[in-house]
């Protein structure tokens, strides 16, 4: 298996953000709110633009952002849904900490700046990638 310079770089740095995130989600200190819920956005788009350059290496940055943006906004609005299988999917920390469980228009703003530094780890990634 001969994985490029570039994706290899991108799977480091996922393997380093993925516990800052999950730590995000039980961080019980000072400002533990906003490391909680808005902390943890911003590290939800990076994990997501790293997965998606990891699964599709030869994708532009700016497009993976910006659907990841989009995406993940779209996810926000279906917080106000109550169907039984989201509520199932809810249930858990693994779930909770994927789909969320409330919406908060600021949320937006932390996507915004999340996707903002993954299109410029991506960018960094892809200097390898030549």
């Amino acid at each position: 298996m001969n994985i490029k310079k570039d994706v290899l770089i991108a799977i480091i740095i996922l393997l380093i953000i993925v516990p800052f995130g999950f730590y995000t989600k039980l961080y019980s200190g000072p400002e533990h709110e906003w490391v909680n819920n808005k902390a943890g956005g911003i590290l939800y788009e990076i994990f997501w633009c790293l997965v998606f350059y990891i699964l599709l290496p030869k994708s532009k940055p700016l497009k993976i952002v910006v659907w990841v943006f989009s995406i993940t906004c779209l996810l926000e609005f279906t917080q106000f849904l109550n169907y039984e299988f989201l509520e199932i999917i809810r249930s858990n920390f693994i779930g909770q900490t994927l789909i969320g469980n409330s919406f908060s228009w600021s949320d937006f703003q932390y996507y915004f700046i999340g996707s903002l530094i993954g299109y410029f780890i991506l960018k960094f990634c892809k200097k390898f990638s030549k």
